[in-house]
């Protein structure tokens, strides 16, 4: 069976789901608001013969009609970044405001997190992190450009995350409590990026999207602690697999001390909820709070996206 074959009965139109999946992802450029207003972006795009769209759902999202995010000197100068058009959804539910400290637990290469830093107002204190050090250049090259000074960078395992670069707040190593806001964009098994990776599904086997699992169980519990009591939780995956989105939720609710949040994506944005039950396994009900993005609603990449609210 092909893996996304697997998800017929979550579907309601199947067809238009796996055609969708077989078309090329759109280009799609985010307006970068620390340098440039989204009107000021707009009127560099048209001096410069760009043909482009605005999304229905997103005034500073432009989608490309031809060229390439990076083929333009607004994008050179920072004024747009490129970034699949789905992944803008993670910061927005996560609502950072300015002066607020944040962390992007798997940051590289830093389209979310340069999203996040621009909602701030590039305010208060942002720690990217990620575990692998080579795409840690990227996310320190596309900040520079894109003029974030907010913005610190670690390189260790999201799962035992450690503030003492920083200095820890507390002598419980278990539980951080040093940010108001996380956001968990874990890695996972990319079934939802196979329109712009057409062999994304080459390599899929059971073993690793049970596998990848873990890790995201482990990185998520380890966010809800470094998050104080009453702050934001984002988790969001790039896959379908709902061992790897609503089982992960249903697991961390079992143990930690949160509570998924319902959270509205902006008006022009289609998505389905949760899945509650599969494969024979309920979930909690509250998982269907969370957001499922199939291809074929919004022209988009596949997506996973749900807010919780630490509790305790």
């Amino acid at each position: 069976m092909q893996p996304l074959e697997r998800y017929a009965s979550l579907v309601d139109d199947f067809d238009a789901f796996r055609a969708a999946c077989d078309r090329p992802l759109p280009s799609v450029v985010r307006v970068n608001t620390l340098k440039a207003s989204i009107e000021r972006a707009r009127e560099a795009l048209d001096a410069e013969g760009v043909d482009y769209e605005v999304s229905d759902w997103h005034p500073g999202i432009f989608r490309l009609a031809e060229r390439g995010p990076g083929t333009s000197w607004p994008y050179f100068h920072g004024w747009l970044h490129g970034q699949e058009e789905v992944s803008a959804l993670p910061a927005l539910a996560l609502d950072p405001q300015p002066g607020e400290a944040v962390w992007d637990a798997c940051a590289a290469p830093g389209s979310k997190t340069t999203q996040v830093a621009d909602l701030m107002d590039d305010e208060g204190l942002l720690v990217g992190n990620d575990n692998n050090l080579g795409r840690l250049s990227a996310l320190r090259h596309n900040a520079e450009r894109l003029g974030i000074t907010n913005l610190a960078v670690t390189n260790q395992d999201a799962r035992n995350f450690s503030l003492k670069p920083f200095g820890d707040r507390t002598d419980r190593p278990e539980r951080i409590e040093a940010f108001d806001r996380a956001l968990v964009d874990a890695p996972c098994s990319c079934e939802g990026t196979i329109r712009k990776n057409p062999d994304a599904l080459d390599r899929w086997t059971m073993d690793h999207v049970q596998g990848v699992a873990g890790i995201q169980k482990g990185i998520l519990r380890r966010a809800i602690q470094a998050t104080r009591v009453g702050g934001t939780v984002v988790y969001s995956t790039c896959t379908f697999a709902p061992e790897e989105n609503e089982a992960v939720l249903n697991h961390v609710l079992s143990e930690a001390d949160c509570e998924i949040r319902e959270w509205d994506t902006p008006d022009g944005f289609e998505t389905d909820p949760g899945v509650t039950e599969w494969n024979g396994t309920e979930y909690d009900p509250a998982v269907e709070l969370a957001h499922r993005v199939y291809p074929h609603r919004n022209d988009t990449g596949g997506f996973f996206c749900a807010k919780l609210e630490v509790t305790g």
